[in-house]
């Protein structure tokens, strides 16, 4: 892979994996949000945080979209929607919580400590389970299952590349 300035980067996007990966452990989290948001507030508590949590939720997935569609243009682009995207996704953060301020069901304290300590939670509780070498540049791998960044080598006499298990060169 050429990282040149400019370059393409192909292949799987990891940071889509790592983006799911990130939406699904945040699903642990609706209960202690319900919870601290019901004793706190009631029904608009739970609601709030809810909503804040699905803002953050739809933050991670967005920036992680970009990263992944923009790295395929180029590495100078990409860069440039990191840079730009995170100002961009504050603002969408802002607007969200603009648009419903007035609205009866909307508790600003518990939405705004779901949107911080949730985005805090999340980030570091993801970072546990991020590999972080070029090996392996998404999550860490589990056991059994290849790297799927690894190119594969395959003989006529294997039965196909999905099978065999990855060497590196």
């Amino acid at each position: 892979m050429n990282l040149e300035s400019g370059a393409r980067i192909d292949g799987p996007a990891p940071v889509m994996a790592v983006a799911a990966d990130l939406a699904k452990r945040s699903l642990w989290l609706v209960p202690a949000a319900i919870l601290i948001g019901g004793i706190g507030w009631g029904v608009d508590g739970v609601l709030s945080t809810l909503y804040a949590l699905a803002i953050v939720v739809a933050n991670f997935v967005l920036a992680a979209w970009l990263l992944a569609v923009t790295g395929r243009i180029s590495t100078t682009l990409m860069a440039g929607a990191a840079l730009a995207g995170f100002a961009l996704r504050l603002c969408l953060i802002v607007a969200a919580v603009v648009l419903v301020r007035n609205v009866a069901w909307a508790e600003l304290v518990p939405m705004a400590f779901t949107l911080i300590i949730a985005h805090l939670v999340l980030l570091f509780w993801e970072v546990r389970h991020i590999a972080g070498t070029p090996a392996f540049p998404g999550l860490k791998p589990e056991a059994d299952l290849p790297n799927p960044y690894l190119p594969t080598d395959t003989s006529p006499d294997e039965p196909s590349a999905s099978t065999s298990s990855p060497t590196v060169r």
